[in-house]
């Protein structure tokens, strides 16, 4: 089979196609024809070697049809997204034509949706799904601000806090990124360098929630925009992912403040954050429905993808891109 072989950790002109050995599905896993995956900033850090050692194939998630599952469980040519489980980090991932995936990580679907349009789904949406309605207990009527609004993440969190009537501002660090934030569901939009004083005339009291998708260089600003009672979910690292020297709680931490992080990469699929917990259907049903807004950004082919991560470095995505298989 076809796969995205990355040579040796570096750039994305370390990524070439080659033909390999195509996997086999061992027991409690499943064996998957890749149709198209999503580009994530993991998959960079994996290329770069900032995560230590890792698979050759990279790719954490894709949506795709089943080849063969042992023990029965999903039908042969059966639509499904898999994501996590290790993919492209202890075992190979999605950047191939076929993956075997632990069997907790695959979810079936069904959708007359394309595949580009699904493959834009799994990551950002199951991980937008629990930052907000676990870690942050988003209801309707909260206040949120959600930083790095305009990333694949970002643009999957403005989406889900507009269906579920969330009141929500959105920080972007470039102003023509503006009205996209607000085409996809931001009431209020902050340029990032003067958040604070736009979050308080939005919100006087402080806002009920944050998730931050910019990570450690703005997680204390994050927790002094709450108000008593807020909660704050770090959840990305768009901005480094620098230390805050000498955090101290007492000091740092304002009371009746909670701080989470939620890191999807290293959790899903275990029994403590099953698949099942996402209600993925619904969310394509949506979609579906035209009420959220998952179309992929830019699409690239198989052979395209160091053009892919050339932009994925460059910061230019502008929402998921997706490669097709």
């Amino acid at each position: 089979m076809k796969a995205i072989v990355r040579q040796q950790y570096g750039g994305p002109e370390q990524l070439h196609v080659c033909d390999v050995q195509e996997p086999v599905a061992g027991p409690g896993e499943v064996l998957v024809r890749v149709k198209a995956f999503g580009i994530n900033r993991a998959e960079q850090y994996f290329r770069q070697g900032l995560w230590g050692e890792v698979a050759a194939i990279s790719g954490i998630e894709c949506a795709g049809e089943v080849m063969h599952d042992p023990a029965g469980r999903l039908l042969t040519g059966q639509r499904v997204f898999a994501l996590m489980g290790g993919m492209g980090r202890t075992r190979s991932g999605s950047y191939a034509e076929c993956v075997s995936v632990p069997a907790a990580n695959v979810v079936p679907m069904c959708s007359a949706l394309d595949w580009d349009e699904l493959a834009a789904l799994p990551e950002s949406y199951a991980t937008a799904w629990s930052c907000l309605f676990d870690n942050l207990s988003l209801k309707r009527g909260d206040r949120i601000l959600i930083r790095g609004a305009t990333s694949a993440l970002g643009l999957a969190a403005l989406n889900l806090a507009r269906y579920a009537q969330a009141e929500v501002m959105a920080t972007v660090r470039r102003a023509e990124r503006v009205a996209m934030a607000r085409a996809h569901g931001a009431d209020e939009v902050s340029i990032e360098g003067d958040v604070m004083a736009d979050v308080l005339r939005w919100a006087p009291g402080g806002v009920d929630a944050v998730l931050d998708l910019i990570g450690t260089n703005t997680l204390l600003e994050s927790l002094r925009v709450t108000c008593r009672g807020g909660r704050v979910c770090i959840a990305g690292f768009l901005g480094g992912h620098g230390h805050i020297g000498a955090f101290d709680p007492i000091e740092h931490l304002p009371s009746g403040r909670q701080l989470s992080f939620f890191g999807s990469a290293f959790v899903y699929g275990t029994p403590e954050y099953p698949l099942t917990d996402v209600p993925f259907q619904r969310i394509v049903d949506l979609v579906e429905a035209g009420r959220i807004q998952a179309k992929p950004a830019r699409v690239f082919a198989f052979d395209d993808i160091q053009a892919a991560h050339r932009m994925l470095d460059a910061g230019m995505a502008g929402g998921k891109m997706v490669v097709m298989c």
